[in-house]
């Protein structure tokens, strides 16, 4: 059996490796060229968009939220769907409820609500979902304020803070949800 060496395989993708890698880097410059697609957006622009919080509360903007102020946001922008004591009208997710507890297995009871009370494992969650797509009307539309509030009033409902506490961005992260411990961290996400 003749053997076969290496090199000559070897010498051809050496030879195409720069050639390669180097179509690799004026690609976006060709294609923008070529197609004449899009631009660059903005600061202001990306700063609008960049909105995500993290379990950790990275993202978080400044701002103070209280239940009682929260209650008031939530009967003019919320109830309509979710009800006045946030037990869901259909379509719309129930938010509050602490049952069945913290620890449930969801997968065993697809049909048993998940609130922020018994399901959602960060208060920061909360936080980031209220005010990339909520009401659902017009998301987006709730001041830094005004989310804040809603926050408040939805984790004082679920009895996970005092209906006298306030939320704030250095505050909401150490809310402990209940169900917390059932979750694994994303390993993405946690480090930013």
């Amino acid at each position: 059996m003749r053997r076969l060496h290496a090199l000559p395989l070897a010498l051809p993708l050496a030879l195409l490796l720069p050639l390669m890698l180097a179509g690799c880097a004026g690609e976006r410059a060709r294609d923008e060229v070529m197609f004449g697609l899009g631009r660059a957006p903005e600061p202001a622009e990306l700063a609008r968009i960049d909105i995500d919080v993290t379990p950790n509360g990275d993202g978080l903007p400044e701002g103070t939220g209280v239940p009682a102020r929260g209650e008031i946001v939530y009967r003019e922008q919320c109830a309509s769907c979710h009800g006045a004591n946030g037990e869901g009208i259909r379509p719309s997710p129930a938010l509050v409820g602490r049952t069945p507890a913290a620890g449930h297995v969801f997968a065993l009871d697809p049909g048993a609500p998940q609130t922020i009370g018994n399901y959602w494992p960060y208060a920061t969650t909360v936080f980031d979902y209220v005010r990339r797509a909520m009401p659902l009307k017009n998301p987006g539309s709730l001041s830094n304020a005004q989310t804040y509030d809603v926050v408040a009033y939805l984790l004082a409902a679920n009895g996970l803070i005092a209906p006298t506490d306030s939320v704030t961005r250095t505050s909401l992260p150490r809310v402990v949800m209940p169900a917390q411990r059932f979750f694994v961290p994303e390993y993405r996400s946690v480090a930013r």
